[in-house]
């Protein structure tokens, strides 16, 4: 089940940062985006286990993905699409109209995905990712009302 992000999630998701990123976010600034009014966050749970999440900042009308991660063992099952749909679902009923996002250019996984849910590359930021350092491909979807209806 897709729910918003809540204080209960936070450590769970801190435990996925640091299992999936080479770079992760503290659970200090995961707490932090409950507070942000610009962010929304959307978990993929499942009994009370958190299987996957994503996060994104908005300043309407455009938004960005800040993280997105499923379990290694619950990957290839659609919770990632599943996330970033609800995520584009909810964003363009916000008046948001496109949604951008970084990904390493070596992740052929999430650039396959992406470009399955109507990313498209509009960029390049070199050397965008540490430890390993790595180029981050810029990604981009128009959001339109045909988000809205499912």
């Amino acid at each position: 089940m897709i729910v918003s992000m809540n204080e209960n999630h936070i450590a769970q998701i801190a435990k996925m940062e640091k299992l999936c990123f080479s770079d992760p976010w503290s659970e200090r600034s995961i707490a932090s985006e409950l507070e942000n009014e610009l962010s929304f966050w959307l978990v993929y749970e499942q009994d009370g286990r958190v299987l996957g999440y994503v996060g994104s900042q908005s300043v309407p009308p455009e938004s960005d993905v800040m993280n997105l991660a499923v379990l290694p063992e619950c990957r290839k099952q659609g919770i990632a699409q599943a996330l970033l749909c609800e995520l584009m679902h909810n964003l363009r009923k916000k008046e948001i109209d496109s949604l951008t996002l970084e990904v390493r250019a070596s992740n052929l996984p999430a650039i396959s995905l992406y470009e399955k849910l109507g990313f498209i590359s509009v960029g390049r930021r070199p050397k965008y990712y540490v430890n390993p350092k790595e180029d981050a491909l810029i990604m981009r979807r128009e959001l339109t009302d045909a988000d809205i209806i499912r």
